[in-house]
């Protein structure tokens, strides 16, 4: 049974920035760092099987992909990566870069990485403060410079570069290729709204984002019967006794949340493991959990617990 606020460790990159502000105002080392980690308090607590990051970028990010499940289980490794992000800020010209303009081969993809030319085939389009991105496994994909974006992933740092705008950093050509879908960039599932205070942004095979939204003086309980993390978007609120604020992570499992949110009211983003919407996570008026199913509303214990578009919500912040 755990609630906890969560602990951000900066991590440098070459495209990153040396100003985090507002999202993170205590970084002072002159140090561009491009991602703030966010994880458990107890450094001996069982790691997580998600990784919740902020990402700031001055500078583009490599072209890169990511393995699924079976190709890294195929070269020794324990899980692939998929990851889905939500757009905090971006400069007027932002883009982002995911999947491909066209189908090509296997042989044509390996051509354009080595050429240098792999940039040309990348399906890039704007964003700005809102838009959801999902990118599952074997999509290859980039951010520019200007975007500052909240990503929730499987916990893995496995990352086959396609092409690195000259920084030197080693490339992986071979297993890029054989890890990439060569497909043409799919659209994406629009964001649905689940209750009057849910609306699912994702849903993959590795876990659920929904963006929440609570009225000031709400009292709400959140079941996080599995892993759960809650990113504070706008506003604030105590969640069984810590007092979260905007751009505050509390990590969540096996027990149940009491929740009086601030006088401004709260917009979060919460993930958790699964691959559909719990439809009894939060409970929305009288103590009651809103059956998101449609089959009718059931009421979940108070107890502890004892076990291609990209789509926009507006600016959320």
């Amino acid at each position: 049974m755990t609630i906890e606020r969560c602990l951000a460790r900066p991590v440098p990159k070459p495209w990153g920035s040396t100003d985090l502000r507002p999202w993170n105002a205590h970084h002072d080392s002159g140090a561009a760092i491009g991602e703030l980690w966010f994880g458990r308090s107890d450094p001996q607590a069982t790691e997580s099987a998600l990784l919740l990051k902020l990402l700031f970028t001055t500078a583009p990010l490599s072209i890169q992909v990511h393995p699924n499940d079976s190709f890294a289980s195929s070269i020794g490794l324990p899980r692939g990566k998929c990851e889905a992000w939500y757009i905090l800020s971006a400069t007027p010209d932002a883009q982002i870069g995911l999947g491909l303009k066209q189908q090509v081969s296997p042989a044509q993809l390996r051509a354009s990485i080595d050429e240098g030319s792999i940039s040309d085939l990348v399906h890039w389009r704007s964003v700005r403060a809102g838009d959801v991105v999902f990118v599952p496994a074997g999509a290859i994909h980039s951010i520019g410079p200007g975007v500052v974006l909240a990503e929730i992933q499987q916990r893995s740092n496995t990352t086959f570069r396609l092409f690195d705008y000259g920084r030197q950093r080693e490339l992986d050509a071979t297993n890029a290729v054989a890890a990439a879908s060569t497909n043409q960039a799919e659209d994406q599932t629009a964001p649905r709204r689940l209750s009057a205070a849910r609306t699912l942004l994702v849903a993959s095979p590795h876990f659920v984002l929904e963006y929440v939204e609570f009225p000031s003086g709400a009292i709400r309980t959140l079941f996080a019967v599995r892993e759960t993390w809650l990113f504070a978007l706008y506003g604030g609120a105590w969640i069984s006794g810590i007092d979260a604020h905007k751009n505050e992570v509390v990590f969540l499992e096996a027990d149940n949340a009491h929740i009086e949110v601030g006088p401004t009211g709260l917009r979060a983003l919460i993930a958790y493991v699964g691959s559909q919407p719990d439809p009894l996570l939060i409970d929305e008026a009288d103590g009651q959990a809103t059956d998101v199913s449609g089959e009718g509303r059931g009421r979940r214990s108070r107890e502890p617990l004892r076990s291609s578009h990209v789509w926009s919500l507006g600016s959320g912040t």
